[in-house]
């Protein structure tokens, strides 16, 4: 497998992707459609959005929550193999958000979502970039 660091900038993906955490201190992860791992909440840009209104919009979009770019905390830059495409890497703007009392709802290409705690991991696949980054210990 190659390594993030050394994959072609061709094989690249640029993707925004949200922590959220529930008060258990699970993960949420979602599964698009027609894909087998779980992984967090997010997407790709669109000409001219920050990587925080991009996050903003796939959250509406994907599941429904209203958050304001304003609330979300960056947490850096991030990069890890693929999920989904073999021989690309994921470079993720990675972000904090607090959603308060809402409750995402699985639309668009998400199939599924689940609240994982590390324990729960084993059960599941999930992408490189939630397992090796942000599950919870």
């Amino acid at each position: 497998m190659t390594s993030p660091d050394a994959a072609p900038v061709t094989a690249r993906i640029r993707v925004s992707a949200a922590v959220i955490v529930d008060a258990d201190g699970r993960l949420l992860l979602v599964r698009k459609a027609g894909t087998t791992a779980f992984m967090q909440p997010g997407g790709k840009p669109e000409p001219g959005e920050t990587p925080a209104e991009t996050l903003v919009r796939e959250l509406t979009e994907e599941l429904g929550l209203k958050v304001a770019a304003s609330a979300v905390e960056p947490l850096g830059e991030f990069r890890a193999s693929a999920a989904n495409e073999p021989g690309f890497v994921v470079e993720a703007d990675v972000f904090r958000v607090d959603i308060g009392g809402q409750t995402p709802v699985a639309s668009a290409e998400i199939a599924e979502l689940r609240w994982v705690s590390r324990s729960d991991a084993a059960t599941v696949e999930v992408a490189p970039l939630a397992a090796e980054y942000f599950l919870p210990a």
